[in-house]
């Protein structure tokens, strides 16, 4: 190598990596550190090494029925619902949507609400974040300040990944309104970081979340519209991302470097799709084009309902576009204290509102905000309804999943937890019903049946006893 070429290395380096010594001459990697190749850049994963120092010494998935791809997406609310506002009356087909689920009505034939599901392996003693990080892997994460961050699993929208994502241009979707939390709650003894994540590729590997949604557009824009001579190219550039990669790898440590290896894994996936390309085998087209005319303003929006509507656009447009068949959405991170007093009767934070101690303002504050978030749910599904795809709609291929970690904010409890699926996924769902169980049944039992929905060859997720009755139609 010249000595020029070193000199611009370390230039690179210099811009992207910030980096700060200790007594111990540790470094700390910064968060937004990404690799960068003439032009080529990747973002890195959460790695041990960007904690603050003193902390780090311490298959095809098709309808049987009409050809379509199916598609599954999770959204996590934060905080818990109103318990006595959730549930609806009766049973079965003959169900009353309750007052939180009202918005809910336009898409009642096409949605499973459950009762009496739990995720047990949250059912330690901390409030919030053992129950948002376990929410898709019904694994109990260790206790961790954030040395040895592990969720002792992989969510179950990766399971469904894997099995698709050879089939897209973009394996999975992760979205978000907030930045990571990064500190330790003292109360509980948790890193926050465990708060902004619920999509692990892998126990050691949580998913970095998008938050702009002109970002995400860019990204669809770009599955969509390839250029037919950028195969050599963006291959040549991804060699030299490498490049860079393997000589930060030379500076981690022992968990860090088995981050990056998992990391790099999905990165030569990558790899096999731009080869595929350039052999002109490529078989993917979108289902319909996007046009940067229609792209959202580059700025992330200030205003908090206007955010959440742009990154549900984003995944209506994806799972339209065919770009990927797999999503994540969070709402907040755990423990949000995101205001809503745009709502009238509703002051203060959210996390406070829901620890409500029974007070009745409170309690209608909450129930409030609950039914503001369910209203976010109805408007994609109502949007994906209206996406026609031959005699369906893309919400007749798709399984949208809406839910808490937690049921009542003030009690944290995990049991009987506020859950529902919209969708029909290819006509594989029994949708239309309110379906109660024996108390405690596994909720790991629903992603069990999604995830043969999707068309994966699960058996088993987690602790699952097998697929809830009444699910598969």
């Amino acid at each position: 190598m010249s000595h020029q070429s070193k000199t611009n290395r370390s230039d690179r380096y210099r811009g992207d990596c910030e980096l700060q010594s200790d007594r111990n001459s540790r470094t700390a990697i910064n968060r937004r550190t990404i690799l960068r190749g003439s032009g080529a850049a990747l973002a890195l994963p959460w790695l041990e090494a960007m904690l603050p120092t003193q902390l780090a010494t311490g298959a095809e998935t098709e309808s049987q029925d009409n050809g379509q791809p199916i598609r599954m997406a999770a959204l996590f609310v934060p905080n818990g619902v109103r318990p006595d506002c959730w549930t609806p009356r009766n049973e079965g087909k003959a169900f009353e949507l309750s007052e939180t689920l009202s918005p809910l009505q336009s898409v009642k034939d096409d949605l499973l609400v459950f009762s009496n599901l739990w995720n047990q392996a949250s059912n330690v003693g901390d409030g919030h974040y053992v129950k948002t990080s376990g929410f898709l892997t019904c694994t109990t994460i260790n206790k961790s300040l954030g040395i040895d961050l592990n969720c002792n699993g992989q969510s179950m929208d990766q399971v469904a990944a894997k099995h698709s994502g050879t089939q897209t241009p973009i394996p999975s979707l992760e979205l978000g309104i907030d930045p990571v939390t990064t500190g330790v709650d003292t109360n509980v003894g948790y890193t926050r970081v465990y708060g902004s994540h619920i999509a692990w590729a892998g126990p050691t590997s949580p998913l970095a979340r998008e938050l702009n949604p002109r970002l995400v557009f860019e990204r669809l824009f770009r599955a969509t519209n390839p250029k037919a001579s950028s195969a050599n190219r963006d291959t040549l550039l991804l060699d030299r991302v490498l490049e860079d990669a393997k000589e930060l790898h030379n500076r981690l440590g022992t968990a860090d470097r088995q981050r990056m290896d998992e990391y790099l894994q999905s990165v030569r996936s990558i790899e096999q799709r731009l080869q595929t390309e350039k052999d002109g085998t490529r078989s993917w087209e979108p289902l319909t084009k996007i046009s940067m005319e229609n792209a959202p303003s580059s700025e992330k929006p200030d205003d908090f309902p206007q955010h959440v509507r742009l990154m549900l656009d984003m995944i209506a447009l994806a799972f339209q576009t065919d770009s990927t068949r797999v999503c994540t959405f969070m709402f907040g991170n755990a423990v949000s204290g995101r205001n809503f007093s745009f709502l009238d009767g509703v002051s203060g934070g959210h996390h406070d509102t829901s620890h409500h101690q029974g007070n009745e303002l409170t309690l209608a504050a909450y129930k409030k905000i609950n039914q503001w978030h369910v209203s976010q749910y109805a408007y994609l599904l109502e949007k994906l309804k209206s996406m026609k795809e031959g005699d369906r709609s893309v919400l007749d291929n798709s399984m949208i999943l809406y839910g808490s970690g937690l049921r009542d904010g003030n009690a944290h409890s995990p049991h009987d937890l506020p859950i529902v699926v919209g969708g029909r996924a290819g006509g594989r769902l029994n949708t239309g019903q309110h379906l109660r169980y024996s108390s405690d049944t596994p909720l790991a039992n629903l992603y069990t049946g999604m995830l043969q929905a999707f068309g994966c060859d699960t058996e088993r997720f987690a602790d699952s006893t097998g697929v809830l009755p009444g699910l598969l139609a």
